[in-house]
């Protein structure tokens, strides 16, 4: 590929307007647009703060994967999260906006999604493991979109991991231990209804301090001490306040508060086995 970027994410996409999400605390963010996605990069953290992809389930292509991950020349190198990073260990680069999802249109708009989705800014360590949890998380905008069906098989969605303050630091980079993702979609008639979702890879160390156990496992040369994946449907209030960024009035169209959750926050998170799990209506 060129490594040409494309127009980015379309807030119009949609039958009503979705606005990129926002900062509610200051921080030294980039907007990159790459093809049908949006990432909005955390230059202090190397790491994204968001991401927002628009997904056509109509028009996707099937493009062959690849594996050509590169850094993004639009921002310095020392300020994104690159290959050594990942070097001698067993993290995985996680996509944050999946492959799959912009990989949709003419061959050439699909082909360069594809490519794009692979710039470290799209990346995050994950635990290399793969449980049902994880599995889970990656189908969920496959959920959704069958959801959606009936009418334009059209979804948007939001994901990032949530950079907290205390996240242990591992070879430069404080690494993330949950991850969140918002799937917003049209109804019927045509108002924004949406979900949000939570991942946890918290490491189970039964008391060891974690801030030691990451720092000898960067010593050793080892693979961070991650924990299992779980997988949570959870208020988009409580992602808004978990995060500090803000997704306007996605967060009234959440299913899972209309459904009647509690307003209290952690209330009413859903531990999610399988895709009946998820609340949608």
């Amino acid at each position: 590929m060129d490594g040409e970027f494309g127009g980015g994410y379309d807030a119009d996409f949609l039958a009503s307007a979705v606005p990129l999400p926002q900062a509610v605390r200051e921080r030294r963010l980039s907007e990159l647009p790459y093809t049908h996605f949006t990432v909005l990069h955390d230059r202090d953290r190397r790491l994204a703060a968001a991401t927002a992809v628009n997904i056509d389930g109509a028009r996707l292509v099937d493009v062959p994967r690849g594996d050509d991950w590169h850094l993004d020349a639009r921002i310095p190198a020392e300020e994104q999260a690159g290959p050594a990073l990942y070097r001698n260990n067993d993290l995985d680069r996680g996509h944050l906006v999946r492959r799959r999802d912009p990989v949709w249109g003419a061959r050439d708009a699909a082909e360069r999604a594809n490519f794009d989705t692979f710039a470290y800014t799209n990346a995050a360590p994950q635990a290399s493991g793969f449980n049902q949890s994880k599995l889970l998380w990656l189908g969920l905008e496959d959920h959704v979109l069958e959801h959606a069906r009936a009418h334009s098989l059209r979804l948007t969605v939001f994901t990032g991991p949530v950079l907290a303050d205390a996240d242990p630091l591992y070879r430069g980079v404080q690494i993330p231990l949950a991850f969140w993702k918002i799937a917003i979609w049209s109804d019927a008639a045509g108002a924004l209804a949406a979900a949000g979702f939570l991942l946890e890879q918290g490491a189970e160390l039964d008391g060891v301090d974690l801030q030691e156990a990451f720092h000898r496992a960067e010593a050793s040369e080892a693979t961070p001490p991650l924990g299992p994946f779980r997988t949570f449907q959870v208020p988009i209030r409580d992602i808004e306040r978990l995060t500090q960024v803000s997704v306007g009035a996605v967060a009234d169209a959440d299913s899972l508060a209309l459904a009647g959750a509690a307003p209290e926050p952690d209330a009413q998170w859903v531990r999610l086995e399988s895709a009946d799990d998820v609340v949608l209506e």
